[in-house]
């Protein structure tokens, strides 16, 4: 009889973990909002349910008794796979990561009080309209509670910040923002998965935005080009903060900054994968280890196995925001050096503006094996 195993989200990251699961044998139980999502066709069950009804889930769940409950790119689903997961006695992060590892503003003052370096910040409500007075411009403000680039805004003078703020408040699940002292340098994460409070480095990720004002991931390539006699430092500072979210299981993704002095700042951190396809895909196109096995060994309570690395590979993801881009890639597709591994582009919605990550048109994965050639092919000279 195959184990069952619940997962918790059915859009076309998810769906990566769907198939992963079903590949290695397991009969997988798919919980989402019903929207046509590609995981409620792949998945051996779906139940049309919402994902923040934790309560609903869990009852289901009783009946289905799973061998793990997991989630691979999503905050939202997280609060609901830890909640069901502790009720079921399967692995998870403890009840205070709920709040810690989901609100940005609670995470800045774990991360403080865990003694790690961190701009200054302030929680802000919907009804208030200026900048707190301990802090000075430029300033990034955000919602508290929102990924996928939602309601984020850099704001350089006092003109624009009731702007921001009523983007970031509407975003928001709590209505409310955090603004924080604005962050110089080049943007990276980290990619990890934890085991039993025990921490394992996985990758560098190398993102790129659409800068300022709103900061739009456009792509990743991994691994990163950051100097060797750095990478042991940012580990530790990533370990540290890892221990200060008091997250103890599963995958995480730790965005931050290194400026023109070395000094590197923690952004914010995500208590699972990566999301952009960093986690589900360029990991193990770029180190040969299977993240995503990794994270249903965890999720029943079994040691992950990590397999020897026998190449080194650059893979990066390129999103389609534009025309523009879409010529990128139909230039890729005939560069022999190169192998697009994946594409899903929408060339309908092409030309609609894109305001956050989820409104892009599409992306295209691509493997090589030169760094400088393939950041060179997918972004140009560009803001980073």
């Amino acid at each position: 009889m195959k184990q069952k195993i619940v997962i918790i989200g059915a859009n076309s990251f998810q769906n990566r973990l769907i198939l992963r699961a079903k590949e290695l044998g397991y009969e997988t139980h798919v919980f989402a909002w019903k929207c046509g999502d590609i995981g409620e066709r792949t998945a051996d069950y779906y139940y049309p349910l919402d994902i923040t009804k934790k309560e609903e889930i869990l009852e289901v769940c009783r009946e289905i008794r799973p061998a793990a409950v997991l989630s691979i790119a999503s905050d939202l689903a997280v609060l609901t796979v830890n909640y069901v997961a502790r009720n079921l006695n399967l692995p998870a992060n403890p009840e205070i990561c709920d709040l810690i590892a989901t609100n940005k503003y609670e995470m800045r003052k774990a991360l403080q009080e865990g003694g790690l370096s961190t701009p200054k910040f302030a929680k802000v409500k919907a009804d208030e309209n200026k900048l707190p007075e301990e802090l000075k411009y430029p300033v990034i403000v955000k919602p508290t509670d929102r990924s996928g680039s939602r309601g984020i805004t850099k704001v350089s003078q006092r003109e624009g910040i009731e702007k921001a703020l009523i983007s970031a408040t509407r975003e928001s699940f709590e209505k409310a923002a955090i603004v924080e002292e604005f962050l110089e340098g080049k943007e990276y994460s980290c990619e990890c998965i934890s085991f039993e409070g025990k921490h394992q480095f996985l990758a560098f990720t190398e993102k790129f935005t659409t800068g300022a004002p709103h900061y739009i991931e456009i792509g990743h390539i991994q691994p990163a080009d950051i100097p060797e006699n750095m990478q042991e430092k940012i580990k530790q500072i990533v370990f540290a903060a890892l221990e200060a979210l008091k997250i103890q299981n599963g995958a995480t993704h730790t965005e931050f900054k290194i400026d023109k002095q070395g000094v590197v700042r923690i952004i914010e951190i995500g208590a699972r994968m990566g999301g952009d396809c960093i986690g589900s895909d360029l990991v193990q196109l770029s180190t040969g280890q299977d993240y995503m096995k990794m994270v249903i060994d965890v999720a029943q309570g079994n040691v992950p196995v990590f397999q020897k690395k026998t190449y080194k590979k650059y893979a990066a993801i390129r999103f389609i925001m534009q025309q523009s881009d879409l010529e990128i890639f139909e230039k890729i597709k005939e560069r022999k050096e190169f192998s697009v591994v994946l594409s899903e582009i929408d060339k309908e919605t092409i030309g609609k503006k894109v305001s956050d990550s989820s409104s892009r048109h599409g992306y295209f994965i691509v493997a090589g094996e030169n760094y400088k050639e393939l950041k060179k092919a997918l972004f140009g000279v560009i803001h980073e």
